[in-house]
């Protein structure tokens, strides 16, 4: 007999949906989270975008997890009362070179599911959004913008709503592994030792570190961590777009993108800066880089208009020479320790897919 039935590390947006899900199949779930408050990290800072799923190549975990995460999620918006809305977005070729790319993306898209996609001449965008600048575009009428906050305060009242609890200020420490589970240590002002039947690691940056402190984890089943922070910034005034504006994608990210939050406040971002710590500090030199990306599909851009806001960081499992990689849900089947599931690499589009994850960690752990 065990303590608990599950404990989650980490309780960003895919921790809370994995809680939610494992408490609503009638188990008993702790949430582990070393800050104050939850989602505070990645989930948080990143563009609150929910993708359409035509970025990732057929058949990978990205591409079915945010397709099926995607009707997943806006089904739950609406039945939880979650501000989102869709708004569509239009991924712009700047020349004839990126037009054939958008051909290349859509037929993408439509592998992994994505039918609603249109590839469109500059005078049909033009009619949609009269202030762009480009020769051809993409658009993905299914692609929306969510309350992220919002969305995990909802994920968060299910879980508890199923008996399910979330432990602030309480870093995960150490876990081995037992005959009935693991026994986790549990640092904070009132250090605990508990014992559990599945344990998840959903530490989002630091998942690759917590996976190090679980003793009889192989080390060839831990990737190395990398960090790609991206910075944003907020235009000043009123936004001339009302659907979100994508360049053609870049390799390590989608490139200097127009989202807007439901307020209709627009912003630019993220690029991409590799990192070796965790700092959200934004330079304002980064801006520099900005006004020639966004001028490639806004030509009207004024000058100063652009103030530093706020930034994220990627959880890479790949460096800046690599190509990118699958999302990584490691089961037993990965490093050999019954009850135990590592998440690594979940970046965009995490948050889409997050109730898709949260279902397939459960089917992993056989829950």
């Amino acid at each position: 007999m065990t303590d608990i039935d599950a404990i989650i590390i980490g309780a960003g947006v895919i921790g809370l949906a994995t809680g939610r899900e494992l408490a609503m199949r009638g188990l008993s779930v702790i949430i582990l989270e070393s800050e104050k408050e939850f989602g505070s990290a990645t989930s948080s800072r990143n563009s609150e975008v929910i993708h359409a799923g035509l970025y990732y190549p057929a058949g990978t975990l990205k591409a079915r997890l945010c397709v099926e995460g995607k009707k997943q999620l806006y089904a739950f918006c609406q039945s939880h009362g979650v501000a989102h809305r869709r708004c569509g977005k239009l991924i712009v070729a700047a020349d004839e070179a990126e037009t054939a790319l958008l051909a290349g993306l859509k037929d993408k898209g439509y592998a992994n599911g994505c039918n609603d996609l249109e590839l469109i001449d500059a005078e049909h965008a033009l009619s949609l959004e009269p202030a762009l600048t480009c020769a051809a575009a993409l658009h993905s009428p299914s692609t929306g913008i969510i309350d992220s906050h919002g969305y995990m305060l909802a994920l968060l009242g299910d879980a508890e709503d199923h008996g399910a609890a979330l432990a602030l200020n309480a870093p995960f420490e150490r876990a081995e592994a037992t005959e009935e589970g693991f026994l986790v240590d549990v640092g904070g002002k009132e250090p605990l030792s508990l014992t559990c039947g599945l344990l998840v690691n959903s530490a989002g940056l630091l998942a690759p570190m917590v996976a190090k402190k679980i003793e009889g984890l192989p080390e060839h089943a831990i990737p190395q961590a990398r960090f790609a922070k991206g910075s944003y910034f907020s235009l000043a005034g009123k936004s001339p777009f009302s659907r979100l504006i994508y360049p053609a994608p870049h390799t390590h990210g989608l490139g200097v993108h127009l989202t807007l939050d439901l307020a209709g406040q627009a912003r630019f971002g993220p690029d991409v800066e590799w990192v070796d710590t965790v700092d959200y500090a934004v330079d304002p030199r980064r801006m520099e880089g900005f006004g020639d990306a966004i001028r490639r599909y806004w030509s009207g851009l004024p000058e100063h208009a652009l103030t530093p806001a706020y930034s994220g960081i990627r959880p890479k499992i790949s460096g800046p020479d690599e190509p990118a990689m699958d999302f990584r849900i490691d089961g037993p089947e990965k490093h050999g320790l019954a009850g135990l599931v590592n998440l690594f690499g979940i970046e965009s589009p995490g948050l889409t897919a997050s109730l898709a994850i949260a279902n397939e960690v459960a089917a992993r752990l056989g829950a």
